[in-house]
């Protein structure tokens, strides 16, 4: 029987070839910024149920939806046409924006799902991801409708690599919504790829399809040592650049 690793506070993470088959890594308590931020960089992500100790892991292989594969239905690609026409009006009736309402974005993210199942984002995860927003390095991007917020998502966004966390929807398309406009961002920034951490159907349908942990690990090293997006509060055009840089949209 395989133990699994205990990290203390001072304790580095074990790398990630020493993984179990079902891509569990290591058990810990710590909870800090500094060990999310060392676990991210190593390809580790935290996954847990509340009053657990904290389960770090990384799967093999690994979702990633490279940045270029997204798809679109017909039906969401028409209805972003639409938005765009409209979205540099006073008022639009569809509006994205960036790290405008952070906390309402992971507090809705870690709401009931309609399937009745729970969710691993506890009051103390919500905590270390604040923190981490504060630090400049977890983002939202959220979705209007006639002035209420409707979808959203948050991640963590590390030199040419975004993590993405957890998105929600309570209108239809609204998360799809943004994350489109996120992919888009990301590709203006020269951001090629975005970390969906398991395989799901849902994901799958979208463009993002499982790799072999080596090769993710590949590109995450190469990532790391670009330069980050460079993040604003604010309206997010679908061209990939914030409303006050709208000029550069062509």
């Amino acid at each position: 029987m395989t133990v699994l690793p205990w990290v203390s506070t001072d304790t580095p993470l074990p790398d990630v070839s020493l993984a179990q088959p079902d891509g569990l890594l290591a058990a810990g308590m710590d909870l800090s910024v500094s060990r999310f931020e060392e676990a991210y960089r190593k390809g580790v992500f935290p996954w847990f149920s509340e009053g657990d100790p904290v389960l770090w892991w990384s799967p093999d292989p690994r979702m990633v939806l490279p940045c270029h594969a997204l798809k679109l239905s017909k039906s969401l690609a028409k209805k972003l046409r639409q938005i765009e026409r409209t979205e540099t009006q006073t008022t639009p009736t569809w509006q994205v924006t960036v790290d405008t309402v952070f906390e309402h974005v992971i507090d809705a993210c870690g709401g009931p799902r309609r399937d009745g199942a729970g969710t691993w984002i506890s009051s103390d995860i919500k905590a270390v991801y604040r923190a981490w927003h504060v630090a400049g390095r977890v983002h939202s991007i959220e979705t209007w409708h006639e002035g209420k917020l409707v979808g959203g998502l948050y991640g963590v966004s590390l030199g040419g690599f975004f993590f993405g966390e957890s998105m929600f929807s309570h209108m239809t398309d609204a998360s799809k919504i943004a994350l489109v406009y996120l992919v888009n961002f990301l590709r203006a920034q020269g951001v090629d790829f975005i970390d969906c951490q398991q395989e799901t159907r849902h994901l799958a349908s979208l463009g993002a399809r499982p790799v072999p942990r080596k090769v993710f690990m590949g590109w995450l090293e190469s990532a790391l040592i670009k330069p980050g997006p460079v993040w604003q509060p604010g309206p997010l055009l679908q061209c990939g650049r914030f409303a006050s840089d709208r000029s550069q949209c062509a």
